[in-house]
């Protein structure tokens, strides 16, 4: 049941009022529509334009970002083979006998011409080996000993240790790190 208060009369122009603004939003939206289907040959237009700015004359912009997924998808595979070549080149540094000292010396007053000689061969560990060739005027011996982390591993001589020292100091001048 409708409240007293209103009126039939005014329920009915609250209606019409209603029905007209309606009518009125009809024809708004009726409007737009024909405006926007004139509009949509210019919006075409107007992206042709953008994708002829951003292509240049490589064609579109959707040909060109397609070329620049493509080159990307290509410099990531490698970037990928050159980490793991990297990687297995690093692994191979670690091991390599790249650190050398070479020092001579007179192993006998008497012999002259410093013959003898100390060689440490080691990698980055420190690890390796010493070799030492005595001269004699009768003789040559030549002595191998094993280097773990830059010491001798059994009695070394004073040019056995300095060869041992000289190599890891050429890490230091090579730029490579050492353990140790």
């Amino acid at each position: 049941m409708l409240p007293s208060n209103f009126s039939p009369d005014l329920l009915a122009a609250l209606a019409l009022g209603g029905l007209l603004l309606a009518a009125i939003a009809l024809v708004a939206v009726i409007v737009a529509f024909a405006r926007m289907g004139k509009s949509i040959p210019a919006l075409v237009k107007l992206v042709g334009i953008h994708d002829d700015l951003l292509g240049g004359s490589a064609g579109a912009a959707s040909q060109r970002i397609a070329a620049l997924e493509g080159a990307l998808r290509t410099t990531e595979s490698h970037a990928a083979e050159s980490s793991a070549r990297i990687a297995a080149l690093e692994a191979l540094a670690r091991v390599d006998l790249s650190l050398v000292g070479f020092i001579r010396y007179d192993a006998y007053e008497d012999t002259g011409s410093t013959l003898s000689y100390a060689l440490a061969l080691l990698n980055r560990e420190g690890d390796g080996v010493v070799l030492n060739s005595i001269y004699s005027r009768t003789d040559t011996r030549t002595y191998g000993k094993s280097v773990r982390a830059f010491r001798c591993e059994s009695n070394a001589s004073d040019e056995e240790i300095a060869a041992i020292e000289q190599a890891k100091a050429s890490a230091t001048h090579a730029g490579l790190s050492v353990a140790g």
